[in-house]
C-alpha cells in the first residue's frame, strides 16, 4: 500500500510539476491582449488627429478638388471583413472539442473573407489615385495613411492565420493545445473592430 508520504511525491514529483496546468491567463494570453492595447492606442492617436486636422483645415472637406468618398466599395468592404470574425469564433470553439475539421474551416473560410478585402482595397487605391495621392493634401496623407495601416494589420492577421492553418493541417492542436487560436482569434477580432470605426472616420464623417 502506497503511503501517505509516497502519495506527496508523486504530486509534488518533476513530472508531475511538468504536466500540471497553468492557472489564470497564460503569458501568451497577457503579451496578445498588451499587443493589441498598444495598437489600438496607435489607431485612436491616428483617427484622432484626422478629426483634430479636419476641423482645423475648415468647413470644406475633403479639401476642393476632391470628391466625397463613395460608400459602396467600403460597404462591400465592410460586408466582407466584419463577418469574417464569425468562422473565426467557430473554428476557435471547434478545436475547444477537439474538432480539427471546423478549425480548418473556419480558418480557410477567415482566409478568404480577409483576401477579398484586401483585394477590394488595392482596387479602391486603384481609383483614389486617379485623383489624389498621398502627398496631394492633407487628406490624402491622412486617407492613405490611416487605412494603409489597417491594411498591413489585415495581412499580419492572414499571416498568423496562414500559419494556424498549416500547422492544423499537420495536427498541431488538439482540445488541450490550443492556446495559440485564441490568440490568434484575438487579434483579429481587434483587426475587425478597427474597420468599424475607420468606415465612420474616414468614409462616413465627411457625409455628416
Amino acid at each position: 500500500m502506497t503511503g501517505r508520504g509516497g502519495v506527496v511525491a508523486a504530486a509534488t514529483g518533476a513530472e508531475a510539476l511538468s504536466t500540471e496546468l497553468p492557472v489564470g491567463r497564460s503569458t501568451g494570453w497577457w503579451g496578445m491582449v498588451m499587443f493589441v492595447a498598444t495598437e489600438a492606442t496607435l489607431f485612436a492617436c491616428l483617427l484622432g488627429s484626422y478629426f483634430y486636422l479636419r476641423f482645423q483645415y475648415g468647413p470644406q472637406w475633403p479639401p476642393t478638388g476632391i470628391g466625397a468618398p463613395e460608400l459602396v466599395k467600403p460597404l462591400v468592404m465592410t460586408a466582407v471583413l466584419l463577418p469574417s470574425s464569425l468562422p473565426m469564433i467557430w473554428a476557435e470553439r471547434g478545436i475547444r472539442r477537439g474538432q480539427l475539421w471546423r478549425l480548418r474551416s473556419g480558418l480557410a473560410a477567415t482566409m478568404v473573407l480577409g483576401l477579398t478585402f484586401l483585394a477590394l482595397q488595392a482596387t479602391e487605391y486603384v481609383e483614389k489615385l486617379r485623383h489624389f495621392t498621398m502627398t496631394t493634401d492633407v487628406y490624402g496623407s491622412l486617407f492613405y495613411l490611416i487605412t494603409g495601416f489597417h491594411g498591413l494589420h489585415v495581412l499580419v492577421g492572414l499571416t498568423m492565420i496562414g500559419w494556424l492553418l498549416a500547422t492544423s493541417l499537420g495536427g498541431g492542436f488538439g482540445a488541450h493545445h490550443h492556446e495559440r487560436v485564441r490568440n490568434g482569434a484575438i487579434y483579429w477580432h481587434f483587426v475587425d473592430a478597427v474597420w468599424a470605426a475607420i468606415l465612420f472616420t474616414i468614409y462616413l464623417s465627411p457625409r455628416l
